[in-house]
């Protein structure tokens, strides 16, 4: 596993740095936005790799509520946290290409509105994981993350649902979501780059939530034998 971290972050490191290199020269500039545009080359990859993790966080709570599998348990505070950390990649980059397009950093737009809501409550459920007393901790954040994902649906059907000053999705919203297949072709190998990076994270995180598991267990072993003598 060792070897395989060893080799997977160079890798991802090398295709970060080659997908860049696309987004801010290789890709056209779009010719209403100007290079404000190439935010979006971030904005839209953070989104999916957040929907992701909370994706991953749904299913590992939901197998940690049927099997009690602390590796179940491991997966979901992981994938919960790397979520947390790109969907506020996705909540400040959305601004910053929002200021000169839209004239505002912010309105209580239907999916703006949506995705805080659902980092607040992905931030709420490692807050009752972090500071929650008792030995049923873990089995309420799981049914709260349950219950938690139903939002992500919401997020990503608003702009289909509601009249919203959103851009239209790039695939599948409508005549005037496409993109050019320059810009395409570079959002989708960002896409790529952007869900390696979330995965190795997860993984990285995983690893040392396993890591936090044992040792806890060791210390209440510890203190079961010192109280038995």
């Amino acid at each position: 596993m060792k070897k395989l971290t060893l080799i997977s972050v160079p890798i991802t490191v090398a295709l970060l740095a080659y997908t860049s290199y696309l987004a801010l020269i290789v890709a056209p500039t779009e010719q209403t936005m100007g290079d404000v545009q190439r935010i979006f080359y971030y904005h839209v990859p953070s989104g999916w790799v957040a929907g992701l993790c909370f994706f991953i966080n749904f299913v590992a709570s939901a197998l940690y509520l049927w099997k009690r599998s602390p590796a179940s348990d491991a997966l979901a505070a992981a994938s919960a946290e790397v979520g947390v950390v790109f969907c506020a990649v996705l909540l400040i980059t959305g601004p910053l290409w929002a200021r000169p397009v839209w004239g505002i950093w912010w309105t209580w737009d239907a999916r703006l509105t949506t995705t805080l809501v659902l980092w607040l409550i992905y931030v709420s459920y490692l807050v009752l994981r972090r500071f929650a007393a008792g030995g049923q901790t873990q089995v309420l954040a799981a049914a709260f993350a349950i219950f938690g994902f139903a939002d992500v649906p919401i997020v990503y059907m608003s702009i289909r649902w509601f009249r919203t000053q959103h851009p239209s999705p790039v695939m599948g919203g409508g005549e005037n979501s496409g993109l050019a297949p320059a810009m395409l072709h570079v959002f989708l190998i960002n896409l790529v780059a952007f869900t390696v990076l979330g995965i190795l994270f997860v993984w990285l995180r995983y690893q040392l939530q396993m890591q936090e598991q044992a040792l806890e267990s060791a210390h209440a072993q510890l203190a079961l034998k010192g109280v038995s003598r």
